[in-house]
């Protein structure tokens, strides 16, 4: 792979390329992409939408928007830095087409900042009860109407998959989806596979799956304009990773590491001073003493050493990324970036903290409950209220359900597939409160 055809500007349903140095200086198509995430619908719907801690009444703890705004910071950073050592290693990209370092940064911004955009509702319980449903709820009665590969993108549903339909789905006034950059895409796809064959490698691109079935076709056309190199086998479609899905990824790891932790201290789910010595730890080389001592509360402590660990791991994610950069080019680099990292023992020490304490809390487990019976209740009306419509069986009740549904959710498609996965990405959509709404109104318990 080379960066001139990495770093394309191509929008999603244009014909043409665009050149870096033809932009407009003041509104870099690179921005623009993080512009037309940042004001959509389905962004906006994040800040209902579980981080961790599910419909937390307190004020400090995380929803997915504030996460994925942390994580886009996280990796502008991350982007800058490396672009300035790309830059200087291939000074060709500035002289010749006019790239800049901070161009590499706003492509990790915008797609770290839709990195969350197609989760359900509940966090990634959500992904599960909808993959539950299919398994072995009501929804296996449909697997002898799909393909392997289209049973198993309902069986696995996956919020990085919906999330590449919400960016590049058309619809009537929406041609293109949101029209991003072929870059911010590409960036934007964790896992560049279908959902068969799973895990078909023990490299970190072949740990989930990155596109529905329907929306093959889409992908294709990105990796064709990005160079993204071919992995597929037989039928089976698989590319390497953009590299700078490598940042967005890190990103997101030390935003969860690191500011998860931090919740689950505010919380008192982990004690303080446990606490304190696992990210003291991870930033003993850069901590000021004084400084520290002087800090009179637990929030402006652990906001003191958050700051640090945040700034340790960024600057080593991209020595990481610089080292193994051709490597990452040639798809021979199998990992995460931080799986490398001499922080390494330190990451997984907080990580384990925050599974047992914090993952795993009685509140947390209580309210993922709460989500699968949601989530199962809606998704078991749904989908019989649109196929009994599409069957010609609608009873009233049905139809009263079909018109709760949002105009932008296509209920005549004549495949299965696409009916039943039109169902999903609705529920989906949903923030936590509405998707709760609507189940208390289907079991008649809200008026």
């Amino acid at each position: 792979m080379n960066w001139e055809q990495l770093l394309s500007l191509k929008r999603f349903g244009d014909t043409n390329k665009r050149l870096r140095k033809e932009q407009d200086e003041t509104r870099l198509g690179f921005e623009v992409d993080y512009d037309r995430i940042i004001f959509s619908s389905e962004f906006r719907s994040l800040q209902d939408k579980t981080q961790v801690i599910p419909l937390s009444q307190t004020d400090f703890v995380h929803t997915r928007l504030t996460h994925s705004l942390e994580v886009s910071v996280v990796g502008r950073t991350l982007g800058r830095l490396a672009g300035k050592q790309l830059i200087e290693k291939y000074p060709h990209l500035q002289n010749i087409h006019g790239y800049q370092p901070n161009d590499f940064g706003a492509i990790v911004a915008a797609a770290a900042l839709a990195h969350d955009i197609g989760n359900p509702p509940f966090g990634h319980s959500g992904e599960k009860a909808i993959g539950e449903f299919f398994k072995t709820g009501a929804g296996k009665t449909f697997q002898s109407e799909l393909t392997d590969k289209e049973y198993q993108d309902l069986c696995d549903f996956e919020g990085n998959a919906n999330g590449f339909k919400i960016l590049t789905e058309s619809r009537i006034g929406r041609e293109g989806g949101l029209r991003l950059s072929y870059s911010t895409l590409g960036a934007f796809t964790k896992y560049p596979k279908e959902s068969l064959p799973k895990k078909p490698t023990k490299h970190i691109a072949d740990k989930k799956y990155g596109f529905f079935q329907a929306d093959k076709t889409a992908f294709e056309d990105v990796a064709s304009e990005l160079g993204l190199i071919t992995r597929r086998t037989d039928d089976n479609i698989s590319y390497a990773r953009h590299p700078l899905t490598f940042l967005i990824e890190a990103a997101d790891d030390i935003c969860y590491t690191i500011i998860d932790f931090e919740d689950g201290i505010n919380l008192g789910l982990i004690q303080e001073e446990f606490a304190l010595e696992y990210l003291i730890k991870l930033v003993r080389d850069n901590i000021q003493t004084n400084k520290y001592y002087q800090l009179s509360t637990t929030q402006d402590r652990i906001s003191y050493l958050r700051a640090l660990a945040i700034n340790t791991l960024i600057n080593e994610a991209v020595s990481v990324f610089i080292e193994n950069e051709e490597a990452i080019l040639n798809d021979t680099f199998q990992t995460a970036l931080l799986d490398k990292s001499k922080y390494e023992a330190q990451i997984t020490d907080i990580i384990n903290i925050s599974i047992k304490n914090v993952y795993q809390s009685k509140e947390v487990l209580e309210k993922e409950i709460m989500g699968y019976r949601v989530i199962n209740t809606l998704l078991e009306t749904y989908v019989s209220a649109v196929n009994n419509a599409h069957n010609g069986t609608a009873s009233n009740y049905d139809t009263l359900i079909l018109n709760t549904l949002s105009e932008s959710i296509n209920i005549q498609e004549d495949l299965i597939y696409k009916r039943l996965l039109n169902v999903c990405n609705y529920v989906a959509s949903l923030s936590d409160s509405r998707a709760i709404l609507i189940y208390k109104k289907i079991k008649g318990m809200a008026f």
